[in-house]
């Protein structure tokens, strides 16, 4: 199949063009490089350095390439930076999000795989969370995530577009090619991996959450495991198994704190982490666990690398090879 992969270049979109083309799909990176970066995906498939919302590319990609489905990732994602600057947020995530979908529309490509987020459920009421659950965004990024996901099933009713929202929160781990390098790095375990090997300081932001240890306690997905479930859904619509889904992605059990996950990072480093605790982040929820029950037996997808250590240990490793 031909697929385009959106923010394909990015920690997430560049494991899962890798996994893609590793099944034989022929794959097209779609990636301003704002945040990507071009060598995590040289050698595999084509990458056009092109904006969304520049709409005469998008479309000349789609109908040059003779693309048949569309991997969605390119988004801005900062819950803290959201707060702040939503404008950026809403042309980011909604704008060129829509974007997309007129040049799909008008090329006639109808098979769609979104990266959604956790966030769209803002503060639930009852963990883990369930799709069902109301979706009550508490910062721009959740909203602007939801706000194209509410435009699918009208889109599908009047244009045929079949589409998954695939919603996740934290991904974390390596592979053998792809780790975080995100700048500014705002991701828990890279810094704490960080803070390891250079021997800084890192900041937990908030000790007086409801939770157990008064820290963060959140799901945390091991980055190749959610290229397999984007895959997943991807063979599903094209198979014509299912024209629409919403799934959450998560391990399943309690989740980890953020206290629990520093002192896993101590064990799988042999080091001392040092540790200072600031103020909480403007539209942190104090937990965030999703359920993955329906994708499981719906798309017969399951996590395999879902050990907190197992991530550690493979985010660790990367990080000794990883440009500086």
């Amino acid at each position: 199949m031909r697929v385009m992969v959106t923010g394909g270049a990015g920690y997430i979109g560049a494991v899962i063009t890798r996994e893609l083309a590793r099944l034989g799909h022929e794959v097209t990176v779609y990636d301003d490089l704002s945040k990507g970066h071009a060598d995590s995906v040289a050698g595999v498939g084509e990458l056009v350095a092109a904006n969304l919302l520049d709409g005469e590319t998008l479309r000349r990609t789609l109908s040059s390439r003779r693309i048949e489905a569309v991997v969605h990732m390119a988004a801005s994602s900062l819950v803290g930076e959201s707060v702040a600057e939503p404008l950026r947020y809403y042309r980011n995530n909604v704008e060129a999000g829509l974007q997309l979908l007129a040049a799909m529309r008008v090329l006639a490509v109808r098979d769609l795989v979104f990266s959604s987020t956790a966030a769209v459920y803002g503060e639930p009421a009852k963990q883990p969370i369930e799709e069902s659950d109301p979706t009550i965004p508490t910062n721009p990024y959740g909203e602007t995530k939801l706000a194209l996901e509410r435009a699918f099933p009208w889109y599908a009713r009047a244009y045929g577009l079949r589409h998954v929202s695939l919603r996740y929160f934290n991904a974390a781990g390596a592979t053998d090619f792809c780790g975080e390098r995100h700048d500014p790095e705002t991701h828990l375990i890279p810094l704490l991996l960080d803070a390891a090997r250079t021997g800084g300081e890192l900041t937990v932001y908030g000790d007086d959450y409801p939770t157990p240890d008064g820290t963060c306690i959140r799901d945390y997905i091991h980055v190749l495991d959610l290229a397999r479930a984007h895959v997943a859904a991807l063979d599903a619509l094209s198979g014509g198994r299912i024209a629409s889904g919403t799934y959450n992605l998560g391990c399943g059990g309690d989740g980890y704190s953020v206290k629990e996950v520093i002192d896993a990072a101590r064990e799988v480093t042999g080091r001392g982490i040092r540790v200072k605790i600031g103020p909480r982040r403007p539209g942190d929820p104090p937990m965030l666990i999703a359920t993955s029950d329906r994708i499981r037996r719906e798309l017969d997808w399951k996590p395999e690398l879902q050990d907190l250590r197992a991530i550690l240990e493979s985010a660790w490793r990367w990080l000794g090879k990883a440009p500086r």
